[in-house]
């Protein structure tokens, strides 16, 4: 082991980062404008604050600002359980003899055990200061829900989940947590809502999707007096919050003068992706750095492999706005993978623009590649990861595994967005030899994507 680089970098609370950063601003091709789904003209701030908190709205829509302040009240909240180490993964190196130095940001220190709490203590804050009773949202594999249902607890907000039905009945404990924090959490798609009535008339016994959670947390806020809607991934004030995980990434890594060669995160939505790699790719736009950005996804639900690049509603129930974005059709329904929270259709704006722009690269896994990937990392590291983040393991070990092939000395950097206790039944499904793998067909995408809406832009 190195003499000078330690198994775990810390930052002192001095360190944490005092702004997020908005790499929209430093973007030369900005990502395409939500557009208004009757009008198809681009959503005013007026109209984003119907359904969001009003300063959410504005920073939605903020292109220019390359620094946003984060208030005294959520830095203090950081405080708990920030800044999360940055971890040399000596162990693992040594178990795949490889001369590739990898590191792990560390985000599951925290009763939520994911990075979903970085942006949901900043939405409940801005909820909290409009003055609203409460917020609805929705959640895949509970990661978001928890985050959330902890974020409004400590505001004294009511919350409101729709989980998607095959993980609510997947991971119960995680629903516990929820209710634990005072959430009422409803398996999606429900007979409580006009969207999910609709949905299940159409697809019955359906498993349900991240897109049809939102379209019930969105109706559900928009029916209800001093309720707005919340969402963990996707829009660009998500990956605002998210950032914060990039900008300690960076601080810690120039700390002992470690240039990254490739940083590695999964890809669901986008916002543990876009944190991540914000302050990086930042530089790649300045022009000041070059680095190998890897996104990975499910094969089950491939979105930034084997979607296009085109508007498209963000929710099955298709009332929301439209966004452009890598896609495989709102109406497309992904298997009841274990893969959790990168069970949507879409993907982050942002990260779609700069995939697009060649800025980064996408891959997918198969889900039992993904879990021999994660055994291997917590026999080793000592922490049981998500299975979400063990796609970015998964690439993490063959990348270092190539560096063994051809002796290369690469420093391979990604994030690890949260522990995976609460996913056991998934575990278990793989330790029995039950779990197998699900790739759709291309008929199966190529149906969902011919119901894409026409929009001239």
């Amino acid at each position: 082991m190195s003499e000078k680089i330690p198994y775990k970098i810390y930052l002192s609370e001095d360190e944490i980062p005092r702004q997020w950063y908005n790499v929209r601003a430093d973007m030369k091709n900005k990502p395409a404008p939500l557009l208004n789904s009757k009008t198809l003209q681009p959503m005013t701030h007026a109209e984003l604050s119907e359904v969001f908190c009003e300063e959410l709205a504005a920073q939605e829509l903020n292109e220019t600002d390359a620094y946003i302040d984060i208030p005294k009240e959520i830095r203090d909240f950081y405080k708990m359980y920030r800044p999360a180490p940055l971890i040399r993964a000596y162990c693992l190196e040594e178990k795949l003899g490889t001369p590739a130095k990898i590191y792990y940001k560390f985000e599951g220190n925290n009763t939520s055990g994911s990075h979903k709490l970085n942006s949901a203590i900043a939405q409940a804050y801005y909820a909290k200061q409009q003055g609203l009773v409460g917020v609805t949202t929705e959640t895949g594999a509970g990661q978001w829900g928890t985050a959330l249902s902890m974020a409004c607890s400590y505001f004294d907000l009511d919350c409101k989940v729709f989980m998607v039905k095959v993980s609510h009945d997947q991971k119960p404990f995680r629903r516990e947590v929820m209710r634990t924090y005072g959430a009422s959490v409803t398996p999606s798609p429900s007979d409580t809502t006009e969207v999910g009535r609709k949905i299940l008339a159409e697809h019955p016994g359906t498993g349900g999707s991240l897109g049809c959670a939102i379209s019930e947390a969105v109706e559900t806020a928009t029916n209800t007096p001093g309720y707005r809607y919340v969402l963990g991934s996707v829009l660009n004030q998500v990956a605002l919050h998210q950032s914060i995980i990039g900008l300690e990434t960076k601080t810690a890594l120039d700390k002992y003068g470690i240039k990254a060669d490739m940083i590695i995160g999964c890809a669901g939505g986008g916002s543990n992706l876009a944190g991540l790699v914000a302050p990086f790719v930042g530089e790649m736009l300045r022009q000041e750095a070059d680095y190998q950005i890897v996104a990975v996804e499910p094969a089950s639900c491939p979105t930034l492999t084997r979607g296009v690049y085109a508007y498209d509603y963000c929710d099955t129930g298709k009332v929301c706005p439209l966004a452009k974005m890598y896609t495989l059709g709102s109406g497309f329904m992904p298997s009841a993978s274990h893969a959790g929270g990168l069970r949507y259709h879409g993907m982050c704006p942002t990260l779609s623009q700069l995939l697009a722009d060649g800025y980064m690269e996408a891959r997918s896994v198969e889900q039992t590649a993904v879990f021999e990937a994660a055994e291997i990392f917590a026999r080793v590291e000592g922490i049981l990861p998500a299975p979400e983040s063990s796609h970015a393991i998964r690439v993490a070990i063959d990348e270092a595994m190539k560096c063994k092939e051809t002796g290369e000395e690469k420093t391979i950097v990604f994030g690890l967005t949260g522990t995976g206790y609460f996913d056991l039944m998934s575990y278990k499904k793989f330790n029995d030899g039950v779990m197998g793998d699900y790739i759709p067909g291309d008929d199966e995408i190529a149906a969902a994507i011919e119901k894409l809406p026409k929009v001239e832009k």
